[in-house]
């Protein structure tokens, strides 16, 4: 390493020491783009802090401002293309990665295997699944409520430098699970598949369905439920950030297999291609207009359904742009636009008590049937909202990311594939 990247890994690991995750991620992602990124929460975030809560419901008939704008050139920062030095290949992204994160590894606390929201009643239970795509490990929560019948099962996928243990004490979902009686199968990335263990969701090749991770994953979600007998109408996909968007090229692929899907700090469907449109694409959110058109929706999923879904995003998310979030809403509605279905939003902001306010948007069909909802937390980076104080990448003064995507899940439910 460069005296340079020596000064900047000292530095990223002050701030991570003093628990400012969201500037040591910043700085990690300027000195991989050669540059310095602007603060853009002045322009997403409710600055005052002593804003009033407006609890009044807001009809909006018109969706136009979910679809992605024209394109408009390169931006400030320059195209998904040039978003790093152009002489500088995607390898030395990957190694320079690489070095910075695993000098934040060491010291990012990590949840002993005692911690009361692993464990949380019920047996979690450590596994690996192999299909002609790769082998991946995983870890399953399994209630102690489950005695042979066909339960829910929601599939976690974890961020970058993440684990099954590290999720789901920090997402506290196995809590849940036991409470509200569901499965919870934690898919655990290979660092021999990506150094950072983020799942590739921004390479061509695992962005289709029965290629790649997308297969394995769904492979091993069907596994799960064929091995457990578990209700097949009810299965539903969620990630944080790398997870997230994962998340979202899982149900783009598989809408016959999902039911509904939860979107947190991620990104929209095939908006990269490669590590430096990666970069880009988290960086500005309106990259991902840029890119829709070279990388659209498999045609056969306008034939099979629209995928509900709900996305959770921080306002000052310095690692993933909030309007990402924005574009994930936007393909869906796009693809309702598409087959001549209309949405209706409603939308109110409220706040966590001692928290964070929020702006919560639910989307209709035209039967008033729930499609999509965003809650945009205001004042929030990039955690899991609602999560554990405890762990790393988690948010505790938003409201609960965990219990509002599982009553979002429980209202969706299809028949067996």
């Amino acid at each position: 390493m460069t005296d340079a990247l020596h000064a900047v890994m000292a530095e990223a690991t002050r701030l991570t020491r003093s628990g400012r995750l969201d500037e040591a991620a910043a700085l990690i992602r300027r000195t991989l783009r050669g540059g310095f990124a602007p603060d853009t929460s002045s322009k997403t975030s409710d600055s005052s802090g002593h804003e009033p809560i407006d609890s009044t419901c807001r009809v909006i008939d018109d969706i136009s401002q979910l679809t992605p704008p024209p394109d408009s050139g390169a931006s400030a920062h320059g195209s998904p293309h040039d978003a790093s030095p152009s002489s500088a290949p995607s390898s030395a992204f990957e190694a320079t990665f690489r070095s910075l994160r695993t000098g934040l590894e060491s010291i990012i606390t990590k949840p002993s295997q005692s911690n009361p929201d692993i464990q949380a009643g019920g047996q979690f239970m450590t596994g690996s699944f192999t299909n002609p795509a790769g082998t991946r490990a995983y870890k399953l929560y399994i209630p102690s409520g489950y005695h042979g019948q066909a339960l829910p099962l929601i599939v976690m996928l974890h961020g970058c430098a993440q684990d099954p243990d590290d999720f789901a004490a920090g997402t506290r979902m196995n809590v849940l699970a036991e409470r509200e009686g569901f499965f919870v199968l934690y898919p655990e990335q290979a660092p021999q598949a990506n150094p950072s263990r983020c799942w590739n969701w921004f390479k061509a090749s695992d962005q289709h369905r029965d290629h790649g991770e997308p297969s394995i994953l769904a492979d091993m979600t069907r596994h799960i439920v064929s091995t457990h007998g578990l209700d097949a109408g009810r299965i539903y996909v969620a990630g944080h950030s790398a997870g997230g968007a994962m998340a979202m090229v899982m149900g783009v692929n598989y809408p016959e297999l999902y039911a509904a899907i939860g979107v947190h700090s991620g990104l929209p469907y095939g908006v990269a291609h490669d590590i430096p449109s990666a970069f880009a694409a988290m960086q500005q959110g309106e990259t991902a207009a840029l890119l829709q058109r070279e990388s659209s929706f498999p045609a056969a999923l306008k034939a099979l359904r629209i995928v509900p879904t709900i996305v959770f995003h921080g306002d000052r998310d310095t690692t993933v742009h909030p309007g990402n979030g924005d574009r994930v809403l936007a393909q869906w509605a796009t693809v309702h636009s598409g087959a001549g279905r209309k949405l209706r939003v409603t939308a109110n902001r409220s706040q966590v008590p001692h928290g964070h306010s929020y702006t919560h948007s639910i989307y209709h069909d035209a039967s008033g049937q729930v499609v999509m909802e965003q809650w945009l937390v205001h004042g929030a980076g990039h955690g899991w909202s609602g999560g554990s104080p405890d762990v790393s990448y988690t948010d505790p003064k938003g409201p609960s990311a965990s219990e509002e995507m599982v009553r979002f899940f429980r209202k969706h439910s299809q028949g067996k594939p």
